[in-house]
């Protein structure tokens, strides 16, 4: 393989990849994936995601998740600002709303939505965001807003897809969309992304492509298999894997503000 890959997402603080950072990275490396962004869900995990992204030479991000937005302190601000002063943090997020799974009130998901996007505004970085079944309040927070960011692991609808793109997002794409049974709605809309706003991320160690074969005995997704995302979704824009790495891996430095570094 001649191109590189990034990871636009990984959770590398997650437990499942406990004692095994070292590998899991090794591992992405062979498999061409050069670079990823380690995400941040509260204080603890982006904390300890922007150690492992300077032990390692990656990126991270420092946020407060809306799973987590009932543990967040009058503290936050301040919290995030002091993991934001460091180079390798390059987003405030993973932040948004999640009325799927509803782990905080959804008055205080939407609270503390506001408070990183105030921050991220403040700061003058992009976000990294997380909507599950709550568009319609996403969009309408959103709007209140002059942010650049990505909208990660997209698994909406052509509306709410269209909406996203028209604030001036970026798309991110899992491997949801390797799933012949879940993501056939996201394999029609996927097309519809223009290429200069896609992004490409595992979600590891969540999301494990269904075309992986043969499956690994832990279920376990990591970056390595980031190039099974990369092949279904240059099959879906009727393009070559390369093309979808160079313009994924342009994409991914212009949104987070890389290329003048």
């Amino acid at each position: 393989m001649s191109y590189t890959l990034i990871d636009a997402g990984v959770n590398l603080t997650n437990h499942q990849f406990d004692d095994q950072h070292h590998d899991v990275i090794t591992h992405a490396n062979e498999a061409g994936v050069t670079n990823m962004l380690i995400i941040g869900c509260d204080i603890a995990s982006s904390q300890q995601s922007l150690e492992l992204a300077i032990k390692h030479l990656q990126y991270s991000t420092a946020g407060v998740h809306p799973h987590d937005a009932k543990s967040a302190t009058n503290e936050l601000e301040a919290q995030l600002t002091t993991l934001a002063n460091n180079k390798q943090v390059i987003a405030i997020g993973e932040c948004g709303l999640d009325y799927n799974r509803d782990f905080s009130p959804r008055d205080v998901q939407r609270s503390v939505f506001r408070r990183q996007l105030v921050l991220a505004e403040k700061l003058d970085l992009p976000v990294y965001l997380h909507e599950r079944d709550a568009s319609d309040d996403m969009l309408s927070i959103l709007k209140e807003f002059d942010i650049r960011g990505v909208l990660h692991c997209f698994t909406g609808n052509s509306v709410a897809l269209q909406q996203y793109l028209d604030l001036g997002l970026y798309i991110g794409i899992t491997g949801w969309v390797c799933d012949e049974r879940r993501g056939k709605e996201l394999q029609q809309l996927v097309p519809s992304i223009p290429l200069e706003r896609l992004l490409i991320e595992t979600d590891a160690p969540f999301l494990i492509p269904r075309t992986v074969k043969p499956k690994p005995k832990s279920r376990k997704n990591e970056p390595a298999l980031l190039p099974y995302i990369y092949q279904t979704v240059a099959q879906l824009y009727q393009t070559n894997e390369e093309v979808i790495a160079r313009k994924t891996t342009e994409n991914f430095y212009r949104v987070f503000g890389l290329l003048d570094r």
